[in-house]
């Protein structure tokens, strides 16, 4: 947005007097009376209304009118609407009802030039400001009025060749701002006041916050923050640093106008100089805002920025540091200028990071000044060691910043040019001082905590996600952005077997300490339930179950996926959690109908449904907390409409899907966490066999030659043998130990030959620990070992799996195996058998 044109802005200035018409009049030749030459309107006048038909042309001096009466009485005529109307004969009040009326007569005593005719907006008259206001414009008119001589007073003078010319010479700016969208529109003369060129100037409102002294910038914030505004006039006073270095007072009065519900809806003002008002910085002005900006700031990094900005360039200084103490060594955490080569050579030698540390030994005189606890002052020349004379060759203020009793850290000032130091200067730093240092110490206290909140969410969630076959996964959390950074959002990707994968995201009510607590133990138990092999409905009941006997006074929402890898199957269960969401191949987006069940924690019976969904290869999961999606300002089905737009246009790549939802979330109070999952589908499927073992004295003869007529239709026959005596030793031991059903399975993928035996019993396989000549068992698992890549034992349903991988030599090129599919293959063929003995 370009600077406003001057008459713009002129318009503006004028109906902030209180000014609807503006019209000069001077005397004719022979003084036959007053003649019109110049008119103006001022902004938001009536613009069908014509000034010169509204006003007369001529004034007679011997007529009743009042510019006849102020030009021959040489003073003001200040009308309201009631006393305007006994000037009948002019017309004017009939002309404008309800107005009020200034007659400034234009001139000196015995040099009367004209009259400047003033129609007010409101019926009761002009303010005194206003007053005063339109006296000084009626003298810049005299003046203008004065150099042009007799041209002005000709017939058919040029039009606007006074007011305009005469209001800048008051150098009087002005603009219009529209609260909340950062927008301003400034006329030239606002922007020559404030130093800026119109070709530099952006139209927003930061272009002239920035050349604001940073003491005075809450008060300009009260004008431009639309929480801070109320209906009517306001005034204040600022100062500015120009390009040049100087700095300069400027007085601005505005009037807010609100909409019909009373939100701010326009800001109009005018700014002019005041330089005459001050001559030096207001210090009980500086320790206010000081004091303002120092309870605002949370973070260590925060106090340094408040301490750089109330103290560095308002006193002119060339280098601030703020340090905390930590033992014997300075711990430096705000520096200006921040570049090393503006600090002496100790401070170089020391600079490990960002900022350097310093150590106390080094630096005798700093030593002493902390252990006396007092603030010291050395003006230019003083006998310093090199570390601290380089910081102030003209001057140097070393500033211990006590709290609760003890010294929290040091502020050093330092000046290159000679700096006085005057009896105000040395109460402000004194006062400075332990501000700052109750601040600091807050805020190290702070960080620390924000720190430890950190560790501890990090240790409860997942430090990584797992490969998955056939798909990828990616997960975000954001802690909360107030109070405690620490929240009840989970997440968690579980690995169930080679081709089954579960998901779960949650959130523990509240974001506190106990609710972090309460989310690392449900995500531990929903994981252990999940491994067990437990379906999801299952999971999500036993999870329940738990919470409510742990009588934490805190429930908990869940949502629940199991997704086979293979076929593309899922199953959804929820628990009062927000629906989870899909973008399927095509890019459209849908929540999943998944029935909803009771949050956990609130009743030990609840039953938790489960829905059946399909996924096409291309379909990504979102699965998120409503944190994202729900505040106070935002209802859940519009923050749903949200993050279903921002899904169907995110891009592909699922990092930055993940950000760009994230972005989705304005003004956000809670946690979030978001986890993706994008099925792409298994492109090698694996083949299985499976064989119900028998409780028969020839039960594993039987096992061992369904494994032999499986590999040889597999064309594995070389692990023929592997193979078998490992699936002689794991079937034994199921008959021998445990009771009950007894499964053989076989699995072919990639290069791997996965042999699982499962039984009834939950105890877990254990090796013998003396195998010796005498010993008459328990040298199968040790054969097992041997013959296997890898080997294991997970719970299954009550029971146990065993299992025992197989390396299978890569194949020759151009010799596809078994299971072997082509992208886009739908029936890569039969892949299971059963059979039983």
């Amino acid at each position: 947005m370009s600077p406003a044109p001057d008459p713009t802005g002129r318009e503006r200035v004028l109906a902030f007097a209180g000014v609807s018409l503006a019209a000069v009049y001077v005397l004719g030749d022979g003084s036959d009376g007053l003649r019109l030459v110049e008119t103006t309107k001022a902004a938001g006048a009536d613009a069908d209304a014509a000034p010169h038909a509204a006003l007369p042309q001529h004034y007679a001096l011997s007529g009743r009118s009042p510019a006849a009466d102020a030009l021959c009485t040489g003073r003001p005529l200040w009308l309201d609407s009631a006393a305007l109307a006994s000037y009948q004969q002019d017309g004017v009040a009939v002309r404008w009802p309800g107005a009020s009326l200034g007659a400034l007569p234009l001139g000196t005593e015995g040099s009367r030039l004209g009259c400047l005719l003033i129609v007010g907006s409101a019926a009761d008259g002009f303010e005194t400001e206003q007053r005063g206001f339109l006296l000084r414009y009626a003298d810049a008119i005299a003046t203008r009025l004065r150099g042009a001589g007799a041209s002005a007073t000709a017939p058919g003078a040029g039009a606007t060749t006074l007011l305009g010319p005469a209001l800048r010479s008051l150098r009087v700016g002005s603009f219009v701002l529209l609260p909340g969208t950062g927008l301003i529109e400034a006329d030239a003369t606002l922007l020559d006041l404030i130093g800026i060129a119109p070709d530099d100037f952006n139209g927003t409102v930061d272009a002239l916050l920035a050349r604001t002294v940073p003491e005075d910038l809450p008060a300009l914030l009260s004008v431009v923050e639309p929480a801070a505004q109320v209906a009517g006039d306001r005034e204040l006073e600022f100062r500015i640093r120009r390009p040049t270095g100087e700095v300069r007072w400027l007085r601005l009065s505005c009037r807010v106008s609100t909409d019909a519900a009373g939100r701010p809806e326009r800001v109009v003002g005018v700014v002019t100089s005041a330089a005459a008002l001050r001559s030096r910085a207001d210090d009980v002005s500086r320790v206010q805002w000081l004091t303002t900006a120092l309870d605002n700031a949370m973070t260590v990094r925060d106090v340094s920025r408040v301490v750089v900005a109330a103290l560095g360039e308002p006193l002119g200084a060339d280098r601030v540091a703020l340090a905390e103490l930590q033992a014997d060594r300075l711990v430096v955490v705000g520096l200006d200028p921040p570049q090393a080569d503006a600090w002496p050579e100790l401070w170089r030698s020391e600079w490990h990071s960002e900022w350097p540390d310093a150590s106390l030994h080094a630096l005798p005189s700093l030593r002493a000044a902390l252990r006396e606890g007092r603030p010291r002052l050395w003006p230019a020349g003083a006998a310093l060691e090199p570390g601290l004379a380089g910081i102030g060759p003209g001057g140097l203020a070393v500033l211990p910043l006590p709290a609760h009793g003890q010294v929290a850290g040091v502020c050093l000032i330092g000046w290159d040019a000679p700096h006085p130091f005057g009896p105000e200067e040395r109460s402000l730093l004194t006062a400075t001082a332990g501000l700052v240092g109750q601040t600091l110490m807050r805020a190290h206290a702070y960080d620390a905590e924000q720190e430890l909140a950190t560790m501890l969410q990090r240790s409860l969630l997942p430090r990584s996600l797992p490969p998955l076959p056939g798909g990828v996964a990616v997960a975000r959390y954001l802690p909360a952005m107030r109070g405690l950074q620490v929240g009840g959002d989970w997440y968690d990707v579980i690995a169930l077997s080679e081709s089954r994968v579960a998901l779960v995201i949650g959130d523990v009510q509240g974001h506190s300490a106990a609710a972090a607590t309460i989310m690392g133990q449900m995500r531990t138990a929903v994981r252990a339930y999940a491994v067990e092999g437990h379906p999801p409905d299952v999971v999500v009941s036993h999870a329940n179950r738990l919470l409510v006997g742990m009588e934490a006074d805190l429930f908990a929402t869940c949502a629940y996926v199991e997704l086979d890898m293979e076929e593309g199957n899922a199953w959804f269960v929820r628990a009062g959690h927000v629906a989870p969401l899909v973008r399927r191949p095509d890019g459209t987006t849908e929540e999943v109908a998944v029935e909803g069940g009771l949050p956990l924690g609130v009743v030990a019976d609840a039953e938790f449904p489960m829905t059946a969904e399909p996924l096409a290869p291309g379909t990504v999961l979102a699965l998120l907390t409503d944190g994202l999606v729900e505040s106070s300002t935002l209802h859940l089905d519009e923050g749903m409409r949200r993050m279903r737009a921002a899904l169907t246009t995110a891009p592909t790549d699922l990092g930055r899907m993940a950000d760009a939802l994230l972005a989705v979330a304005d003004q956000r109070h809670d946690d979030v966490a978001l986890l993706l999952l994008r099925y792409d589908g298994m492109r090698v499927r694996p083949i299985r066999a499976g064989w119900l073992v028998w409780r028969l004295p020839d039960a594993v003869m039987h096992a061992r030659r369904f494994t032999a007529r499986t590999l040889r239709s597999w064309g594995l026959v070389d692990q023929a043998d592997t193979t078998l005596l490992v699936v002689s030793e794991l079937v034994t031991n199921a008959l021998m130990h445990t009771h009950g059903t007894v499964r053989l399975d076989l699995t072919y993928a990639a290069d791997r030959i996965r042999v699982t035996v499962t039984d009834s019993s939950p105890r877990a396989p254990a090796k013998p620990v003396v195998t010796d000549w005498e010993a008459t068992g328990g040298r199968g698992l040790l054969l097992v070992e041997a013959m296997s890549a890898s080997w294991g034992s997970v719970p299954a349903g009550g029971g146990k799996q065993v299992w025992s991988e197989i390396v299978v030599p890569p194949r020759a090129p151009g010799v596809a195996g078994p299971g072997d599919t082509e992208p886009g293959d739908t029936e890569p063929g039969p892949r299971v058998r059963q059979g039983g003995g």
